[in-house]
């Protein structure tokens, strides 16, 4: 099927053979959609009487959001323990008598597949409905080997299920499980001889990420799993230094992994050795702003290093109920000191790029898919600036088809 937008008001995208923004607004100005990929961009391109016609109305269109960063394969919530923080209780605090992850790992675990699909479906709809047209989604709740594959296998289910791309992650170093409390090696044991070879089987995940961090997993624990999981064929990715410099951010660099996220305390040599090493830095302060924590990612000190960054909203049940891209744009603009341009880059181009994907979407660009959203305002820095107004997209627009 061919699709032809017309009346475009205006059509903003990174240019990533300039390393800049492009803003396109020339009159009369189209864009050719065949099946699901932009195949021309131009002026009064030519009419076919069996084309759909998508009527932008004067609008803006940029790429779809890509968010880079998500757990969303949870079974109930967290409420609870937003309680016991609005009384003074900090997360670690509440992780120490059982909450947390445990608490999330307790549910998943007495929960079917079938139960945790259709709870986590509404979710999945609902990043579409806020301009999200492609995230990256972990396991993590499970930790054991069946509970690993079961969120997997959800992840498969909703990916057949919904219009959102939805990139696989095995994360079953997220924490170490209760029954391991005493022999946390011989979980990292598990995790490689068993966990990894059965995802990889089995063709559930793209990529394998770790906490490491201070009081989970060690830098040699993180290393040993993720080049496992690289012989395996999963690309590496790290949670690191979201707690303290646990030398998660060099490790992420010395293996030449897709990102390291977080980054809260990282320190400039290993941030400055992972721009060396194209691992992009993914940063989070939708979770800083939830857990209601002063400090933030300083942005420029991974820009001074010749760092690329991406954003994402870190969505979870329990430090992160976040889903909007254009309030994490608010928050890394505000509080992260990331320029407009670099905010607007790094939700939708460069967490692509971390995700392997930048030669198919993030773009408003000829070859790329057809992921665009468009929007009935003048300038990009209304995104962020009226991120909680969702009547502002006129569409949204999926693989070449308008579904919002």
């Amino acid at each position: 099927m061919i699709s032809k937008i017309i009346n475009i008001g205006k059509i903003v995208t990174w240019d990533n053979v300039m390393d800049d923004l492009s803003v396109c607004n020339q009159s009369n100005l189209e864009i050719m959609i065949q099946d699901n990929e932009i195949i021309e961009i131009g002026e009064n391109l030519e009419n076919n009487k069996d084309q759909n016609i998508i009527d932008a109305e004067n609008g803006l269109i940029t790429p779809g959001f890509v968010d880079c960063h998500t757990h969303p394969i949870f079974f109930g919530d967290r409420s609870h323990e937003f309680k016991l923080r609005s009384e003074g209780k900090t997360y670690q605090d509440i992780a120490k008598t059982g909450g947390g992850i445990k608490y999330s790992i307790k549910r998943l675990r007495e929960a079917t597949k079938e139960q945790i699909f259709e709870e986590a479906l509404p979710r999945i709809k609902s990043f579409l409905k806020k301009g999200t047209t492609t995230i990256e989604a972990k396991s993590g709740y499970g930790l054991t080997l069946n509970d690993e594959i079961k969120s997997l296998e959800v992840i498969k289910m909703l990916n057949d299920n919904s219009n959102l791309d939805i990139i696989p992650t095995f994360m079953g170093a997220h924490d170490f499980p209760m029954e391991y409390h005493e022999n946390k090696n011989a979980y990292v044991d598990l995790i490689c001889n068993e966990m990894i070879p059965r995802v990889a089987e089995y063709k559930l995940a793209k990529f394998c990420d770790v906490f490491c961090e201070i009081g989970y997993f060690s830098v040699k624990q993180s290393e040993r799993i993720l080049k496992t999981g690289m012989d395996y064929g999963l690309l590496p990715r790290l949670h690191a230094d979201e707690f303290a410099d646990s030398g998660a951010a060099q490790l992420a660099a010395d293996i030449r992994a897709c990102s390291a996220d977080h980054l809260m305390h990282s320190n400039k040599d290993a941030l400055k050795a992972m721009a060396d090493n194209n691992v992009v830095s993914v940063i989070l302060p939708g979770t800083t702003f939830f857990l209601g924590k002063k400090e933030y990612v300083n942005a420029e000190n991974i820009i001074n290093s010749g760092g690329e960054i991406a954003i994402a909203s870190d969505y979870n049940p329990g430090s992160c109920t976040i889903q909007s891209m254009p309030m994490i744009m608010f928050l890394s603009n505000l509080y992260c000191k990331l320029p407009l341009e670099q905010g607007f880059k790094a939700s939708t181009y460069n967490p692509a790029k971390a995700l392997k994907l930048d030669q198919n979407i993030g773009l408003v660009k000829k070859g790329y898919i057809a992921d665009l959203l468009i929007w009935n305002i003048k300038e990009l820095s209304e995104i962020p600036y009226m991120f909680n107004n969702e009547d502002r997209f006129v569409k949204v627009i999926k693989n070449g088809n308008v579904i919002n």
